[in-house]
């Protein structure tokens, strides 16, 4: 069974760092693209960052650019968010989701719907 589980999720104080990690199950993540999102109390979930299979080609959300950068071992099946630089505004659950047969981030990774697996999610507060 396909499974993906989040975890490093926490509560920091603004500017500092976190590590999220993914860690699949019941597939290789070798094929497949991989998204981070994120949802906020009472707003829509949001793309957060993609990286293609190979690990080479990236995307972020503005908003997380130049303070974010995710990462993959395939060898470890996993995939990691590294979160610099925290803000208040960064405070969300972090979904970490993959699709079938697709391997890269399309123009529209983005959107919650190009995704079919999700993780439970984990907690990231940042908060004084």
């Amino acid at each position: 069974q396909l499974q993906l589980v989040e975890s490093g999720g926490g509560l920091v104080q603004p500017g500092g760092s976190l590590r999220l990690s993914c860690a699949a199950s019941g597939f290789t993540l070798d094929y497949h693209v991989i998204g981070w999102f994120r949802q906020a109390p009472g707003k829509e979930r949001e793309g957060v960052s993609c990286i293609d299979s190979s690990g080479f080609s990236t995307d972020y959300a503005d908003s997380v650019k130049g303070r974010f950068t995710i990462s993959r071992d395939n060898a470890k099946n996993t995939v990691y968010l590294q979160m610099n630089s925290l803000k208040p505004e960064d405070t969300a659950v972090y979904y970490c989701t993959t699709t079938p047969r697709r391997t890269f981030c399309s123009a529209t990774w983005s959107t919650p719907s190009e995704f079919a697996y999700w993780g439970q999610g984990t907690q990231v507060s940042v908060s004084a």
